[in-house]
């Protein structure tokens, strides 16, 4: 890429989409980490605690609903009015729970947040699709991973000193602020028309993106409040055949049909190896190394770093020039990464070597995922924008959804027996699970 490209990216009317891409993407990371840290606080002040799962469940499940909206929408009238919508409903969330006085209406505000987040983030992939040619789209796709970083680094310390001086709800609300900021740097790529006029939204996708959304909702509700195992592994199984149902998710997804299928795919499975990890690492680190519970969260701090030096290195360095090279080679550290959670129960093994083990596995989804989204505006049909980052954002919010409530129910069934084999099966899934996606990726090139 010349030099001349490289700063035409951040100058003039473009450098402000830039900004704007930053600001959308930094407004949901900000969030995230904010309702996390603050949370405790909230289901304190509100008597919620039995709600705490639900608040989470609900809005990742509301966003399913209108990640299949969002993608008529903006293919037919393009991304301007879905964003802007999707920002709106977002910030209307914010007030609701940062100032509601149950832990049921909070939970109300999570989930027009929910409603919000799908269309905006729908809309965000067409808008670059629309906005940057494909070589340009890369670096792109570097500032929206940097947007998650660094509120994972500065998130958690500052929404926590916000909660503990100014209170909760304060911090809750401070998401606003990057909210009206995101749709005027945004502006000079607002306005482009869709491409396809007669696009309609179909009654049976959206029934279907229903069917899943509430088999979300109860499984992660499940898992959480402990339910039988096989109650949950039955409604996980029905919302996982959802996605195998023509239209929802292009045909082939899951049987590794080479092109968009497998790119939805690839993406999703590779992103459960990595957060099936992250979600026990840190306590079993705690429980089976003696780290402090701050030190087991830091431990993940390495990771989140290497995850942007991943995006960073997938777009700048020639050597890694072959998109489907490369998401195979971050489908590689990803699975290797993920030992280093096997290993957290082998005393033998010095912790110094999984400090060094774990960011890999960030390091490849940086590299992974990044390219899989250039994939994605890549192999999508001319003017299906909308439609193909629908496929792929639903795919990932129910695959990870259910493999996590999954694991969850496992790892509560196993505990009665004893904590090593509990944290053995979770722990040890992940590896799995990335040879799985090792082996999708391979059929990306294939035709």
């Amino acid at each position: 890429m010349s030099t001349v490209q490289r700063e035409r990216l951040w100058t003039g009317p473009q450098g402000a989409v830039v900004a704007g891409v930053f600001a959308t993407a930094f407004l949901f990371a900000f969030e995230s980490y904010a309702i996390a840290t603050a949370l405790p606080l909230v289901a304190d002040d509100l008597d919620g605690l039995s709600l705490v799962g639900v608040s989470f469940a609900v809005m990742l499940a509301a966003s399913v609903v209108t990640m299949t909206v969002s993608a008529p929408w903006c293919d037919r009238e393009g991304p301007t009015v879905p964003l802007l919508t999707g920002v709106a409903g977002f910030v209307v969330g914010l007030v609701v729970s940062g100032t509601a006085v149950s832990m049921e209406l909070f939970v109300v505000g999570r989930a027009v947040q929910g409603l919000g987040s799908g269309l905006t983030t729908v809309a965000l992939y067409v808008l670059v699709g629309q906005a940057f040619d494909e070589r340009v789209r890369p670096r792109v796709f570097v500032v929206l991973t940097s947007a998650w970083v660094l509120p994972a680094l500065v998130g958690p310390p500052v929404a926590g000193w916000v909660a503990e001086t100014a209170g909760w709800r304060w911090a809750v609300l401070g998401a606003i602020v990057p909210a009206v900021l995101a749709p005027a740097l945004l502006a000079p790529a607002l306005g482009t028309p869709g491409a396809h006029a007669d696009v309609r939204l179909r009654p049976r996708r959206l029934l279907l993106a229903t069917a899943a959304a509430v088999s979300v909702l109860v499984v992660s509700v499940s898992g959480q409040r402990g339910f039988a195992l096989w109650w949950v592994v039955l409604v996980a199984a029905l919302g996982v055949a959802v996605l195998v149902v023509p239209p929802l998710l292009p045909a082939g997804t899951w049987t590794g049909r080479p092109g968009l299928p497998t790119v939805i795919s690839t993406r999703g499975v590779v992103s459960l190896a990595f957060f099936g990890i992250e979600a026990y690492l840190p306590l079993a680190l705690v429980e089976h190394r003696g780290l402090t519970p701050t030190q087991g969260g830091m431990f993940l701090t390495g990771g989140a770093v290497l995850w942007f030096s991943g995006s960073w290195l997938a777009a700048n360095v020639p050597a890694l020039a072959d998109k489907h090279r490369r998401v195979r080679l971050g489908v590689g550290l990803v699975t290797l990464g993920s030992v280093a959670g096997g290993l957290v129960l082998v005393e033998a093994v010095p912790l110094v070597l999984l400090v060094l083990l774990w960011p890999l596995a960030g390091l490849g989804m940086g590299m992974a995922t990044s390219t899989l989204s250039v994939l994605l505006l890549e192999t999508a049909p001319a003017g299906e924008h909308g439609a193909a980052s629908a496929a792929m954002q639903t795919n990932d919010a129910v695959v990870q959804a259910m493999g996590l409530a999954l694991g969850s129910a496992v790892f509560a069934a196993l505990l009665t027996r004893s904590s090593e084999t509990a944290f053995a099966a979770v722990l040890g899934a992940s590896p799995v699970i990335g040879l799985a996606a090792l082996w999708l990726s391979g059929r990306l090139r294939e035709r």
